[in-house]
């Protein structure tokens, strides 16, 4: 079983920036790839970003390349997602979610995660 806390979020203008965490409870988290997706009001949730258990490969949707970073530390059972040039259509709720298949590749399908946190609002202000 493994527990995901995001923080991080709140309220910024357009362009700034904010860096969201999610710590992760559990002895195997570094054997999990992880992702982050968000959930605008009135739309479906939809992928953001994915590593790698190791944190050697990265994938993100195209809105948010060059904008965002996902990485993690094992060390401190943490996965960050860096947003950076931030705009009001990524004003949503953000979570992030781990896949329990150990040592997995990256996916951007929701159904490949078990384990999800309660979420951090993000509001970016035009």
């Amino acid at each position: 079983q493994v527990q995901l806390v995001e923080s991080g979020g709140g309220l910024v203008q357009a362009g700034g920036s904010l860096r969201l965490s999610c710590a992760a409870s559990g002895r195997t988290f570094s054997r999990y790839a992880m992702g982050w997706f968000r959930q605008a009001p009135g739309k479906e949730r939809e992928f953001v970003a994915a590593i790698t258990w190791g944190g050697s490969s990265t994938y993100y949707v195209e809105s948010v390349k060059g904008r965002f970073t996902i990485s993690r530390d094992n060390a401190k059972n943490t996965v960050y997602l860096q947003m950076n040039s931030l705009k009001p259509e990524d004003t949503a709720v953000y979570y992030c979610a781990a896949n329990p298949v150990e040592f997995s590749g990256i996916s951007y399908y929701e159904g490949s995660y078990t384990y999800w946190g309660q979420g951090t609002q993000v509001t970016v202000s035009s």
